[in-house]
C-alpha cells in the first residue's frame, strides 16, 4: 500500500469465501466498504485516524475484486450477496454488531444491510450515495428511461463484456480518466462523457491537465496492479443486478434506517445530479429515523474520503463520539 499507510494486507477465509483485508486497532468492529472502481486502498487515508478512537477498523476488497472471492455468475453480485459477505466477515471477527462505513456502491450495501438487519448494525455512514429505499421501479429502469437518447455509464455497463473490453485495454488510462472525471478538478473543468448513446465510457473523458494532489502516481500504479489481477468483470457485475435487487427485496419499500446514521457527500459530486433538476443531496436523511445529519464537503468531488480525508475523518470521529 501507500508508504504512508503501512498496513499489512491479509486474506481471511469464512463460509467457503475469502477476502483480502487490512485491519488496525482493537475494539468494536467497524467495516469500511468501498465502491467502484475502488478497493480497500480507497481507505488508506482514513483507517489509522478512525481506529484511534478505540475501534477495530477493517477494510476489505469486496467480492470480484483483487485477491477476494470471485464467483462467475452475474447474479452472484446481487446486493443480498454483498450483505451476506458482511455477515460472514462479522462472524469471522466474532462480532455481534458492526459499524458500517460505505462509499459509492459501498454506501447502498451498508444502507441496505442497516435496513434489513438493524439489530446487527450499531451505526452506519454512507458517502456519496444517500439511502433511497426501494422505488416504484428499479434504478436501472429509471436510468434507461431518463437516458434513453443519450449515453449514461450505468446503462452502458449492462451488457456483459462490452465495458470490460474497453476498460481493460489500457487499465492505467481507464483508472486515471475515471478518477479525474468525477473529482472536484474534473467537475470544475467540465469533464463529461460523450452524449452519443453508442459511445464508450472513456469517449469524451480526458487526462488531468496537472497531477491530482490527492491521487499520486504511486496510488494509480497500485490500483492498476489490482485491476490487472481482477479485471473489471466482477466489479461491473454489481451494476448488472440493480433490477434483480429490486425484485429480491420488496421489503425495502417500507423500511427506514433506524440505526444512528450519517451522510457525507462532495459539493461537486456529479452523483447529486443524475436526475435532471433534482439534487439528491437535498434531504439525504428522509428515510433515516435516527439521522445525525448530512455533511457536504466543500471543494470536493465524488472520491470524498480520498480527496478530503482530514475533513471526512473529523466528521466520522465526531459521529462516533456522539454514539459511543
Amino acid at each position: 500500500m501507500n508508504n504512508n499507510y503501512q498496513l499489512k494486507e491479509k486474506v481471511l477465509h469464512t463460509n467457503n469465501k475469502y477476502f483480502k483485508y487490512v485491519s488496525e486497532g482493537q475494539g468494536p468492529l467497524l467495516l469500511l466498504v468501498h465502491g467502484w472502481p475502488e478497493t480497500l486502498y480507497s481507505w488508506r487515508k482514513n483507517i489509522k485516524a478512525i481506529c484511534g478512537l478505540g475501534y477495530k477498523v477493517v477494510g476489505f476488497n469486496c467480492r470480484g475484486y483483487s485477491d477476494s472471492f470471485t464467483p462467475k455468475k452475474v447474479t452472484d453480485y446481487a446486493i443480498k450477496q454483498y450483505i451476506n459477505d458482511i455477515l460472514d466477515i462479522m462472524n469471522y471477527f466474532e462480532a455481534a454488531k458492526v459499524i458500517l462505513v460505505g462509499h459509492d456502491w459501498g454506501a447502498p450495501i451498508c444502507w441496505n444491510m442497516a435496513a434489513l438487519y438493524p439489530e446487527k448494525v450499531k451505526a452506519v455512514v454512507g458517502m456519496s450515495v444517500p439511502y433511497f429505499g426501494r422505488g416504484k421501479i428499479s434504478s436501472v429502469q429509471l436510468w434507461k428511461e431518463l437516458y434513453k437518447n443519450t449515453f449514461f455509464y450505468q446503462n452502458y455497463f449492462q451488457e456483459v463484456g462490452i465495458a470490460e473490453k474497453e476498460l481493460e485495454k489500457d487499465i492505467k488510462e481507464s483508472i486515471t480518466k475515471i478518477y479525474y472525471w468525477i473529482s472536484a478538478e474534473g467537475f470544475k473543468n467540465n469533464i463529461k462523457t460523450s452524449n452519443n448513446k453508442n459511445s464508450g465510457l472513456l469517449d469524451g473523458l480526458t487526462y488531468p491537465t496537472k497531477p491530482m494532489n490527492w491521487l499520486s502516481n504511486t496510488d494509480i500504479e497500485y490500483l492498476c496492479n489490482e485491476f490487472k489481477k481482477s479485471g473489471f468483470r466482477g466489479p461491473l457485475n454489481r451494476y448488472r443486478n440493480q433490477h434483480k435487487d429490486w425484485i429480491d427485496l420488496p421489503e425495502l419499500s417500507n423500511l427506514k434506517i433506524s440505526s444512528p446514521s450519517l451522510f457525507i457527500g462532495g459539493e461537486y459530486d456529479p452523483v447529486r445530479y443524475f436526475i435532471k433538476n433534482y439534487d439528491s443531496y437535498k434531504n439525504p436523511g428522509k428515510l433515516c429515523s435516527n439521522f445525525f445529519g448530512a455533511h457536504i464537503v466543500k471543494d470536493c468531488g465524488h472520491w470524498v474520503q480520498q480527496e478530503k480525508p482530514e475533513q471526512v475523518n473529523g466528521i466520522i470521529k465526531n459521529f462516533l463520539e456522539k454514539i459511543s
